[in-house]
């Protein structure tokens, strides 16, 4: 393959959701030329999927400021600061309007299929970090194409790799079978099929984050609304509950997120679901009725349920990289240097640290993994992390090594406290309470390490 000088190649950025977005005009803003390739027909496909659901942040918190500096000049205007957008909101108000002035820059309707180096696969050494990279996808008229770049930043995310029902994190005995009475999102109860498929139902939630939360909230509603009779939720924990099992409450610095955790327990006091605890599920079988039936790794037996709600979180979609020679932690599949920082299975308070492009980087120079995909199986990203990594990488790939490790972002407490791996144990749960999280505060984060408290 003749390539050209790769320093005349684009970046080409994998995914026009936020971070995808948001990396294509940091890089515009040092004026390197991005190239955005995304699978969907529009920006943000993977936001709109959940365009029902509202954000835990604010706009002033998920608008991108180099973003916001590259729309200024077509008279954009940002949305009330301090208003909650919806994924709708989000997607129509601000990432199609940002994909709209990159323009010709973004490429829709290119899966990406595969990355590697030109003329070398992943075990070639010779003269490897002097190749540029090859980017191969697929359009949805089923042709494949090749494009070279300098740099790859895969902004892919994790939506389209849900985690499974299955407790030891595949899916469960029959879970496959059971595809047509099983869902892996939070169901939008404003459409009538969607409303009509739980409405008087009984539905098995599994999942103890903010998407079960927001779930067993909806079907709390549908139960109190004209039509809901009998609509009723079974909320599957693997951990026990305690006292910080719903979030932060009053004391989150995110107080939408706070306010979801104490909706979620009012459902749950108010009888609109039942929780099981400590319940890894095992088996998914059908009664003779139709209906399904969860069994657990302990041979516990639940009782028949219409629909299954699976949120058990998110994972990397890695097989498209696998020519690539990526450093990645055995547990969460985020960059080794990364994973220590944001693992809920040490970090009780949910401290993010500094990180940009130093923490990010892996032993294929040029190669970055960002956003929801840097996280791996981490839950605990937020669109402010992604927008500073992607502003470190930008500075990094025009030689502005200062601005690249001034890592400076300032992020609201979790209000969590424990990290998952804790609560599994029963005694560890409870005796979690309010703890170090029971005051609201704010972590600065800068070139140190700010103090967690805990």
């Amino acid at each position: 393959m003749n390539a050209p000088a790769t320093a005349e190649l684009p970046v080409v950025v994998i995914g026009a959701g936020p971070v995808g977005l948001a990396a294509a005009a940091h890089l515009v803003d040092r004026g390197l030329e991005p190239l955005v390739l995304e699978a969907g027909s529009t920006a943000g496909p993977s936001v709109r999927e959940w365009s029902h659901v509202r954000l835990f942040s604010t706009w002033d918190e998920v608008v991108d400021p180099a973003a916001e500096k590259l729309l200024a000049p077509t008279g954009w205007v940002k949305p009330e600061a301090g208003a909650y957008p919806t994924g709708g909101d989000w997607a129509e108000l601000y990432l199609q309007p940002l994909a709209d002035v990159l323009g010709d820059r973004i490429r829709y309707g290119a899966a990406v299929t595969g990355v590697s180096r030109a003329g070398r696969d992943r075990i070639v050494d010779a003269d490897r970090d002097t190749q540029p990279f090859v980017v191969q996808y697929e359009t949805v008229d089923g042709r494949e194409l090749r494009v070279l770049a300098r740099t790859v930043i895969d902004a892919s995310g994790t939506w389209s790799t849900p985690g499974p029902a299955g407790g030891s994190g595949l899916p469960a005995l029959g879970e496959k079978a059971a595809a047509d009475r099983i869902s892996y999102r939070v169901p939008d109860l404003k459409d009538p099929a969607v409303r009509a498929r739980y409405a008087g139902r009984r539905t098995a939630v599994i999942g103890s984050g903010a998407s079960a939360f927001t779930a067993l909230v909806s079907l709390a509603d549908l139960a109190g609304a004209d039509g809901g009779a009998g609509t009723h939720a079974t909320w599957i924990l693997r951990r026990g509950i305690s006292g910080s099992t719903f979030g932060g409450g009053e004391a989150d610095q995110l107080p939408a997120r706070g306010a979801l955790g104490l909706a979620a327990k009012a459902a749950v006091d108010g009888g609109h679901a039942d929780a099981v605890t400590g319940f890894r599920t095992e088996a998914v079988e059908r009664s003779g009725d139709g209906r399904l039936i969860l069994v657990g790794e302990d041979g516990r037996r639940l009782d028949p349920v219409d629909e299954i709600i699976v949120l058990t979180g998110f994972r990397p979609d890695l097989s498209f990289l696998a020519e690539l020679r990526l450093a990645l932690d055995e547990r969460l599949q985020a960059p080794v240097a990364l994973a220590p920082l944001i693992d809920p299975n040490q970090h009780s308070c949910g401290t993010v640290r500094p990180h940009g492009v130093n923490e990010l980087s892996h032993p294929e120079e040029g190669v970055y993994l960002v956003g929801m995909k840097s996280y791996g199986r981490a839950p605990t990203f937020l669109a402010m992390t992604g927008y500073e990594q992607v502003r470190s990488i930008a500075a990094a790939l025009t030689g502005d090594r200062e601005a690249a490790e001034r890592v400076e972002l300032t992020l609201p407490e979790t209000g969590v406290c424990g990290g998952a791996g804790l609560f599994d144990e029963p005694e560890a749960a409870g005796q979690a309470g309010g703890g170090c999280c029971a005051a609201p505060t704010t972590l600065t984060i800068g070139r140190a390490p700010a103090p967690s408290g805990c």
